[in-house]
């Protein structure tokens, strides 16, 4: 490929909050309006990121599948040329007689993965299970998702459970189709952190690797991580020999980066509402977005892919670009992340693409997708209207899709400006210029 391509993705969660499933599809209205794929296919994206759910797939436990949504859907973008990344669990925990605890699951989605490359074998593209660690925190860690688990040992069993998943469903499609690629999604973030607590921060900042670092083969008795595994979530060292064993290295990383991505840990209470305060059983601390009150601001895209880039030396895409937030602050957010790919590419980061991501919105991420508030973020469409409106954002990706280059001074997104900081300014040099007198 000799330059960047735009690719796109629809939103498409699943998560279940207790016995309740929360299904971003539906609620856009994009499950009903198969002509959302024309839409998409004329901004001039060249591949889509394309849910083939299995929570919509399943019927029963007789291995028999539903695939007549998908069907229609999928021919569609065959005609329109548009190739589609199919995405087989995006932040659920599978249909309802399984979950990311349960030691069936791997196997049980391997079986679905088969039975959808045999389905549509001319597919090269999967995403067997979108950003594990993410899913795996949320599931296992802070009991937002099914199974609403707390606990670093229910952490850690989710997220072998997800890398298992992952390898028996890349090797149950390359039964179907040996040249299958795996495209594996995750959230890369910087956690930012005060003196007394630079520890966590320093923990968190390695722990963000982990799912890939197990995908690739790389948890061995040498991993920083590996300590924690063993002796906090009591992983035992055969199961991650196994995982070893197993490697399954994506063929492609996809960067998903959002403007609050990055944290800030500051023990100093008073400067935060409450619900911000957690502790990890040694200190209490807010945990806040680092755009708000960091100084030096958000790391932003180029260095992300760049730090991605260094420790792998895998393909990479940006695969979800999306912000909550007026027209103009969504386009500005659009061109800095075409603009950084194009930076990084050009210093020999080998980026492959930049996808703009919920291109018909997306519901009550403002909440985590625990609960059903109204709260809906426009994206390339807006679908409070019928049809749905084309926005700013949609002319926008037309435009750099054709060929035409990202405004060299846009001028700067509120996470530029000053009035991003709501607390107290924490600046890392003057701070350690106070310490050192």
């Amino acid at each position: 490929m000799n330059q960047l391509e735009w690719w796109g993705g629809v939103e498409c969660t699943i998560n279940r909050v207790g016995d309740r499933y929360f299904e971003q599809l539906h609620r856009s209205g994009h499950a009903g309006r198969i002509d959302d794929l024309d839409r998409i296919a004329a901004l001039g994206i060249e591949r889509l990121r394309f849910p083939v759910l299995w929570e919509h797939g399943w019927c029963n436990q007789r291995k028999r599948y539903d695939f007549s949504w998908a069907d229609t859907r999928m021919h569609r973008l065959r005609e329109l040329g548009v190739e589609p990344i199919v995405g087989l669990v995006h932040h659920g925990s599978g249909p309802p007689h399984t979950h990311l605890l349960d030691p069936a699951f791997p196997a049980q989605l391997a079986e679905y993965a088969r039975s959808v490359a045999e389905r549509y074998p001319w597919v090269r593209y999967y995403t067997p299970i979108n950003e594990p660690l993410t899913t795996a925190r949320f599931s296992g860690l802070y009991g937002h998702w099914y199974p609403h688990a707390r606990d670093p040992a229910a952490f850690a069993r989710a997220l072998l459970t997800v890398v298992r998943a992952t390898t028996l469903a890349m090797s149950a499609i390359r039964c179907v189709n040996p040249s299958a690629q795996l495209v594996q999604t995750e959230d890369i973030a910087t956690v930012f952190a005060t003196e007394e607590i630079e520890y966590q921060a320093a923990f968190e900042n390695e722990r963000r690797w982990l799912g890939l670092d197990l995908l690739y083969g790389r948890v061995d008795s040498h991993h920083p991580m590996y300590g924690y595994l063993t002796h906090v979530a009591g992983v035992t060292p055969a199961e991650l020999k196994a995982c070893a064993r197993a490697a399954t290295p994506p063929d492609l990383l996809g960067i998903n980066y959002y403007v609050t991505s990055d944290r800030f840990l500051d023990e100093r209470l008073q400067h935060y509402p409450v619900a911000l305060h957690g502790t990890n059983g040694r200190h209490v601390y807010a945990d806040v977005e680092a755009v708000r009150v960091f100084g030096p601001g958000i790391v932003g895209h180029r260095d992300v892919l760049e730090l991605a880039w260094e420790r792998y030396r895998t393909k990479l895409a940006v695969t979800e670009v999306h912000l909550g937030c007026c027209e103009t602050e969504q386009v500005l957010w659009l061109n800095e992340a075409w603009r950084a790919a194009v930076e990084a590419r050009r210093a020999g980061v080998d980026v492959q693409a930049v996808t703009a991501w919920a291109l018909f919105g997306a519901f009550d991420w403002s909440s985590l997708v625990t609960r059903e508030d109204g709260h809906y973020e426009p994206g390339a469409f807006d679908v409070r209207t019928c049809p749905p409106r084309r926005t700013r954002v949609a002319d926008a990706i037309q435009a750099l899709a054709g060929g035409a280059e990202a405004p060299t001074d846009p001028g700067l997104g509120w996470w530029r400006r000053p009035e991003r900081l709501l607390y107290p300014v924490f600046d890392p040099v003057r701070e350690t210029r106070r310490r050192t007198g």
